[in-house]
């Protein structure tokens, strides 16, 4: 019985060495993925955050807003518009986190409605506090030339401002399978004209084009999540994507009923 004893030694060991070296899937590791959400203070948001997976967060503020926030999934501060940009509200947000986002749909009248120019005289205040920097998240048109995006970019470049990366939201109101080609073809496009990392901090499936917004059918959203976060997971210049947004209490495209994932959910909780 020599031979045994030689040999379960060995196998112990084998069997050590792998175990250490199996890679983590605790909450810890989290914080490197590339898969986030948008949430707002809704029954079981907490659970839910955790429950999907996601790598980090926002919530469209300088704080938590009263969310617990689960351990090793990163908190995302943002100024909202030109109101949200006070010290206080700026110590919160570095206090809380390590990246700043800038301000929400600046272009849109009922969203921070913001010229590019106010938005660059409150730009220092955003660098003081020595985060990484995103550009404001416009509502369209990133992709445009003369945009309130490009304009913006322009006079940041001009003044040699901090922008590290490119928010963007994107909503399809073509629900059909090339909806996911659509939207990497606008991805693709922002990058060539800023070459700068792109996070895409909010897009879905819905038409906002013949007045009431319409949206897809349960099926139709849970296909285009399954396609479209793994068409986000392989671009190298997307660095970050979050869906709008994580509850259906905040919008009719949510993906959990309180602490329950629906089929568009399950979908996104397997992406990454």
């Amino acid at each position: 019985m020599s031979w045994i004893r030689k040999f379960v030694p060995a196998v112990l060991a084998l069997l050590l060495a792998l175990t250490v070296a199996a890679p983590s899937t605790s909450a810890d590791t989290l914080a490197g993925k590339k898969k986030g959400a948008s949430i707002n203070n809704t029954p079981g948001v907490s659970q839910a955050l955790k429950d999907v997976r996601a790598g980090w967060f926002y919530d469209w503020a300088a704080d938590l807003q009263g969310v617990t926030k689960p351990s090793g999934i990163e908190f995302v501060p943002m100024m909202w518009g030109k109101g949200s940009v006070t010290q206080q509200n700026l110590n919160k947000a570095k206090s809380l986190g390590k990246t700043l986002l800038g301000f929400n749909e600046p272009d849109h009248g009922g969203q921070a409605n913001m010229s590019p120019d106010q938005a660059l005289g409150l730009w220092p205040k955003l660098q003081s506090t020595g985060m990484r920097l995103g550009a404001p998240a416009v509502a369209a048109n990133a992709d445009k030339a003369g945009s309130w995006l490009d304009t913006f970019m322009r006079g940041a470049a001009s003044r040699k401002y901090k922008v590290d990366f490119i928010p963007v939201h994107w909503y399809g109101g073509d629900f059909s399978d090339a909806a996911v080609g659509q939207l990497r073809r606008y991805l693709e496009a922002v990058h060539n004209r800023y070459h700068k990392p792109i996070w895409l901090t909010e897009y879905a499936l819905t038409d906002f084009g013949h007045g009431a917004p319409r949206y897809p059918s349960a099926a139709q959203q849970a296909k285009f999540v399954k396609n479209s976060t793994a068409m986000l997971q392989g671009l190298s210049f997307v660095e970050r994507y979050a869906w709008f947004t994580l509850s259906t209490k905040t919008a009719p495209t949510g993906l959990y009923n309180g602490t329950k994932p629906n089929a568009s959910g399950a979908a996104y909780r397997a992406a990454g």
